[in-house]
């Protein structure tokens, strides 16, 4: 079997989320840049692995010589830690449970209403929706400095999927931010940012 994982991606923080992953899993992998700003991703090669023309996505192999194509970013990195098990997700319950519902709290209480803001301000006359999908995520990152717990990490005792999903979105809105009412979320972005793996996986799509 090919343990080789293709990511095809670009300067996004979907894409850098999953090169963050296999970089912290440490799965083989090789980055295959598409070129946003040139329409790449919606070139017949790159729709022929995902139809609807987004970024990332892998290839990967699986025994029995059957391909795996994925294109959710948050699939991909699920995927990612089952087969690097306890990596990025402990393997057994309570602190699985919890180190999931972290994750998934990011994914879709921060993630997601940031991405439908930045949607719903680029349609003309859209009015306020975007700003209050926005303070929407804003709120939800101020709702979960509690979670940074004694291991200085979301995800439970390690650095894991809820880590990665917070880190791009904190990065994103940084400036927006008003640190002094998320003091352990300030102290841990201070430490995961310089993880050598973090840093390689925000380098993944630099031009070699």
């Amino acid at each position: 079997m090919n343990d080789m994982i293709e990511l095809h991606g670009a300067r996004t923080g979907n894409c850098f989320r999953v090169a963050i992953a296999l970089e912290e899993t440490g799965l083989a992998y090789r980055v295959v840049l598409v070129d946003l700003a040139n329409g790449e991703h919606q070139r017949p090669e790159h729709l022929a692995l995902n139809p609807a023309g987004k970024v990332p996505t892998i290839v990967a192999s699986l025994r029995g010589g059957q391909r795996l194509v994925l294109s959710q970013s948050n699939a991909i990195q699920l995927h990612l830690a089952e087969r690097a098990p306890g990596r990025l997700l402990p393997e057994a319950d309570p602190a699985r449970a919890l180190a999931l519902e972290r994750y998934l709290y990011f994914v879709t209480d921060v993630i997601a209403p940031s991405h439908s803001g930045f949607s719903l301000s680029r349609v003309p006359a859209s009015g306020n929706g975007a700003e209050l999908l926005n303070q929407r995520s804003l709120d939800a990152i101020y709702a979960a400095d509690h979670m940074v717990g004694p291991s200085g990490f979301i995800s439970g005792d390690r650095f894991g999927l809820a880590d990665i999903a917070a880190l791009t979105m904190l990065l994103s809105v940084e400036q927006k931010l008003d640190w002094a009412r998320i003091p352990r979320l300030q102290r841990w972005l201070e430490t995961v940012r310089t993880r050598p793996a973090v840093i390689r996986g925000f380098k993944a799509f630099d031009p070699s």
